[in-house]
């Protein structure tokens, strides 16, 4: 078998925005949020169903996965490969957004279900050390929990480290599956998981067609590409501050040496910049 890169914008949505496959995304939901017994969710309807481009080669537009159980209560699972500028008002933002869009401006507000956000995050994020963390809005003094319908779980992938055999639960098991995956050639044993065996049999690219192992590699490489942009960006942001501090440095006096020792500058990006300043 060869396994999909879960993390994968196209391998992302066709496992877990399979209309088809509910039971994984059932499967997944129960285990990162603990639910058992009659709180198990039993039905989703997959919102945003998984669909590829209709352009070869366009960028898709849905980013993450949205559901809706039995009862009502929204959720979004979405995976975040880099941490981007603002990632907490977005989330919180969108959170908000589906809570409120549920309702027409003539609509009672007791009709409001709860929204359930998951973050999948390829970086650490939060300064738990907890590879799983569960965010409520409780009162500050008394932790008491009144306002129940936003809720946020974040999955941080850098923090799980637990190997094949050290696996005992399933939310280990799915967090194993979405971080692993790509690197195995059989599926684990033990799985004693109907949806998760499923995600496996779906994340192996040897059954997928043409067209999605086309649109799966494209990701893949406007990913490197956004990656790269982003680390140029941030290197041009670090030369620019060693310019900054160089700069003040240089109209205050101070000698090519000690520049250089400050900021690392090269000899000849110092004498540069000493003669744009004397030529402003």
């Amino acid at each position: 078998m060869q396994f999909a890169d879960i993390t994968n914008d196209i391998a992302f949505r066709k496992i877990f925005g399979n209309e088809a496959k509910t039971e994984i995304l059932i499967s997944f939901l129960n285990a990162v949020l603990k639910l058992e017994g009659i709180k198990q969710i039993t039905w989703v309807e997959i919102l945003n169903p998984y669909q590829l481009p209709r352009i070869a080669g366009s960028k898709a537009t849905i980013l993450d996965v949205r559901a809706k159980d039995k009862a009502g209560n929204s959720y979004i699972i979405e995976m975040q490969v880099t941490d981007k500028k603002g990632l907490d008002k977005r989330i919180t933002f969108y959170s908000a957004k589906g809570y409120a869009s549920q309702l027409d401006a003539s609509e009672n507000y007791y009709k409001l279900k709860p929204v359930i956000f998951i973050g999948i995050l390829n970086f650490e994020y939060m300064q738990n050390p907890n590879y799983l963390s569960r965010h409520l809005i409780l009162d500050a003094e008394t932790q008491e929990h009144k306002l129940k319908d936003l809720e946020f779980s974040f999955i941080e992938l850098p923090k799980f480290n637990k190997t094949e055999q050290e696996l005992t639960t399933l939310v280990e098991k799915w967090i194993f599956f979405i971080k692993n995956a790509e690197n195995l050639t059989v599926i684990p044993k033990n799985l004693d998981d109907e949806g998760l065996e499923i995600a496996y049999q779906e994340a192996d690219r040897h059954t997928w067609t043409k067209e999605e192992l086309e649109e799966y590699e494209y990701a893949r490489m406007r990913e490197t590409d956004e990656i790269a942009r982003e680390l140029l960006v941030e290197e041009k942001a670090k030369m620019q501050e060693k310019l900054d501090i160089a700069k003040k440095m240089i109209l205050a006096g101070s000698e090519d040496d000690f520049i250089y020792q400050i900021t690392n500058l090269t000899v000849e990006q110092i004498e540069q910049l000493r003669r744009v300043i004397s030529s402003s």
